[in-house]
């Protein structure tokens, strides 16, 4: 666009000179000569550098899952006795490390499973329920199966991280991670 009369542009709106003008007129100006524009490449400069910044922390947050997995072998960890718990009994506790809590469910005499206790949906405590054969979300109704630790309804779409367990010794001990990132 081209101006022929700049002047007839930057003329107040009230005819007064520049001097008079209240300050605000100064600070946000309705006319083009005193306004500051961006150029496009100033714009496009600074989608490239947003851009760069959010590759790199998808990158960093790669390289810490990956961290994470190849720390090695987990613990071995005596969680609970076997006659602690009744059929039916659960016992929360943390594992591999602090703050990584999962819960342990005697669903048989002789058997036992082990999940960890985020949901997957949005992190909520799921709680057992092993006379209806699941464990349950109270945030958003979502319900995984006992057995096997997937989602049967609810938001919930991945499976619950299972626990590798061992009974040996009179205990109950988790050896391991099956299935996601405690």
């Amino acid at each position: 666009m081209r101006i022929d009369n700049p002047d007839s542009v930057s003329r107040s709106p009230d005819g007064r000179p520049d001097a008079d003008q209240p300050l605000w007129r100064e600070q946000f100006p309705i006319d083009w000569p005193t306004d500051e524009f961006r150029s496009r490449r100033d714009f496009t400069k600074l989608l490239g550098l947003t851009s760069l910044a959010f590759v790199a922390g998808q990158i960093w947050i790669a390289v810490l899952a990956f961290r994470r997995r190849a720390t090695g072998a987990l613990p071995t960890r005596r969680i609970a006795s076997v006659d602690e718990l009744a059929v039916g009994g659960s016992k929360v506790f943390d594992y591999p490390r602090a703050g990584a809590t999962c819960v342990l469910t005697r669903v048989a005499a002789e058997r036992f499973v082990a999940y960890g206790q985020k949901c997957t949906h949005l992190s909520c405590p799921v709680i057992p329920k092993p006379e209806q054969n699941c464990l349950r979300c109270p945030c958003h109704e979502g319900v995984f199966d006992l057995a096997t630790g997937q989602p049967l309804s609810g938001p919930p779409r991945r499976p619950l991280p299972r626990l590798r367990l061992e009974v040996r010794d009179a205990g109950v001990f988790a050896v391991g991670v099956e299935e996601g990132i405690l």
